[in-house]
């Protein structure tokens, strides 16, 4: 018996098998998990090639989070499919990249609102959009989110590092928002790896360099499958009384002092 049998997951971002969204994906699938996948535009051919990697095609519903009209065809386009959700991952970021890599006093507000509401805000946008989706599943939704620690400056993350703080936040009130629903809200926060989502950020390399050498447990930056694990646990009915939560899978790395 999987962890997941029987539940039906919608899962955005995933671009490529590298992703941790792909790794979630996969988890899902082989433990038992029905899996819809999301994308829009010119990613959306991507999607579908690796949709077909997973180890059951996954249908690709179209969702670009800017996008009202998407986000209020998203019950239909998911009901097309299946007649419910119990779980969505939330793997969607972007900054300009006028606004890292050291830009952070230079970081313009047109910019800086691009990054929050793609980043930030399409947290509370897609929550309300399955909201119905996760009170018609099997009582106990779970919506899990993809954060890098945001209690601290890093080096050129700058303004996406801003949005993700306002990630996290978006996480707590929907926690608190969603909880008489019985949906449950978390957040896992991976250490560095090497994602197309990392090698957009200009000097990546300055947040990875000491990651191994400082993390208790090590770090291979080469492999999403720690943080897909997480994901696929957090989605299962294995914790049932936790939300508003962060789980850090980053080889212990938060919790050491410099």
């Amino acid at each position: 018996m999987g962890l997941l049998d029987g539940k039906k997951i919608l899962v955005t971002g995933v671009l490529t098998d590298a992703s941790i969204a792909f790794q979630a994906a996969r988890l899902a699938q082989e433990e038992g998990a029905t899996v819809l996948l999301t994308s829009f535009g010119r990613q959306a051919k991507l999607t579908q090639a690796i949709a077909k990697r997973l180890p059951a095609e996954a249908p690709v519903l179209q969702l670009d989070v800017q996008s009202q009209e998407d986000l209020d065809n998203l019950d239909a386009a998911v009901r097309e499919h299946v007649d419910s959700l119990d779980g969505v991952v939330h793997s969607i970021g972007f900054a300009p990249q006028s606004v890292m890599g050291g830009n952070f006093l230079s970081g313009e507000w047109p910019d800086v609102a691009t990054a929050l509401e793609i980043s930030a805000f399409s947290l509370k946008s897609l929550a309300v959009a399955t909201q119905q989706l996760l009170r018609d599943g099997t009582p106990g939704g779970s919506i899990v989110g993809l954060t890098f620690d945001a209690t601290l400056a890093w080096p050129v993350y700058d303004w996406m590092g801003v949005a993700k703080a306002a990630f996290e936040s978006t996480a707590r009130y929907l926690a608190r928002d969603l909880g008489p629903d019985n949906i449950r809200v978390n957040l896992v926060s991976a250490g560095p790896i090497k994602t197309v989502a990392a090698k957009s950020i200009p000097g990546f390399e300055k947040l990875d360099a000491e990651w191994p050498e400082r993390a208790p447990l090590g770090w291979d930056n080469s492999t999403a499958e720690p943080a897909g694990r997480a994901i696929a646990a957090l989605l299962s009915d294995w914790f049932p009384a936790t939300t508003g939560e962060i789980v850090h899978v980053d080889g212990g790395f938060h919790a050491m002092g410099s």
